[in-house]
C-alpha cells in the first residue's frame, strides 16, 4: 500500500465523520450527536489496527527515559498554553458550547466523559501523529519521506505542516504552538512516539481540566 495512502486514510476518514456531525441535526433531528464520537473514534481505532502493520516508525517503542521526561514536559507544557491561549482574536470564528456531556439538569454522562478522553488521549494522538508529523511534515521536506531521518526536518517543513495543523483547530494560536511544540519534539528525539505521548497527555489532562472546571468549549 502507498505510505501517504495508510497514514491519510485514518485522518480522513476522521475528518470526513466530522463534516457528517454537523449534517446530523438535519438529517436526523433526534439523533444526540454526541455519541457520534465515539463511532468516529472507534472506527479511525479500527482503520489504524487494520492498517498497523504499514507503520514502520512505531513497530518497536526505543523511546529512552529522557525523552520520555521531555514528551511529558511538551504535554504538559502545551495544555498549560492551550488553556490560556483562548482570546477572540485567536480563535477561527466563534467559541461554541463544545463537546457538553451533561443532561437537562447537569448531570455528568460519564460514559460519554469515558468515551471522550479515551477517544482523544488514545485514538486521536497516534492518528493526527502519522499524518501530521511522520508524513506531511517529512513530506514538505522530501516526498521520499520515508527514507528521511526526522532529525534532518528543516524548520520551512516544521512551520508548514504546523500552521496547516493549527487550521484544522478552532484555537488557532494553540494549535500552532502545539504543532511546533509535537513537530520539534519528533525532529529532536527523532522517535514518533515522543510527539505521541506529548500529545496523548494533553488531551488527557484537558480532558481532566475541562471535566473539573466544566469548560466544556475547550473539547
Amino acid at each position: 500500500m502507498s505510505p501517504v495512502f495508510v497514514r491519510s486514510l485514518p485522518f480522513g476518514l476522521y475528518i470526513a465523520l466530522l463534516a457528517l456531525e454537523s449534517l446530523l441535526p438535519d438529517w436526523a433531528p433526534g439523533f444526540d450527536v454526541r455519541w457520534l464520537y465515539p463511532v468516529k473514534a472507534g472506527l479511525v481505532a479500527f482503520a489504524l489496527a487494520v492498517l498497523w502493520r504499514h507503520y514502520t516508525e512505531l513497530r518497536s517503542y526505543g523511546l529512552p527515559f529522557k525523552h520520555l521526561l521531555l514528551a511529558l514536559a511538551v504535554g504538559l507544557g502545551v495544555l498549560v498554553l492551550w488553556v490560556n491561549l483562548d482570546a477572540a482574536w485567536m480563535l477561527m470564528g466563534e467559541a461554541g458550547k463544545g463537546y457538553n456531556p451533561t443532561d437537562e439538569a447537569g448531570r455528568i454522562d460519564w460514559l460519554l466523559v469515558a468515551f471522550r478522553i479515551a477517544g482523544a488521549a488514545l485514538v486521536v494522538p497516534i492518528m493526527e501523529e502519522l499524518f501530521w508529523r511522520s508524513f506531511l511534515q517529512r513530506w514538505v521536506q522530501q516526498p521520499d519521506f520515508l527514507t528521511l531521518d526526522p532529525a534532518q526536518i528543516g524548520f520551512k517543513a516544521l512551520l508548514v505542516a504546523s500552521a496547516l495543523f493549527a487550521v484544522e483547530h478552532l484555537q488557532w494560536l494553540a494549535g500552532l504552538v502545539a504543532g511546533l511544540a509535537y513537530g520539534w519534539l519528533y525532529i529532536r528525539t527523532r522517535n514518533l512516539w515522543a510527539p505521541i505521548i506529548a500529545h496523548s497527555v494533553t488531551n488527557g489532562a484537558l480532558g481532566a481540566y475541562v471535566v473539573t472546571t466544566g469548560h466544556w468549549s475547550f473539547w
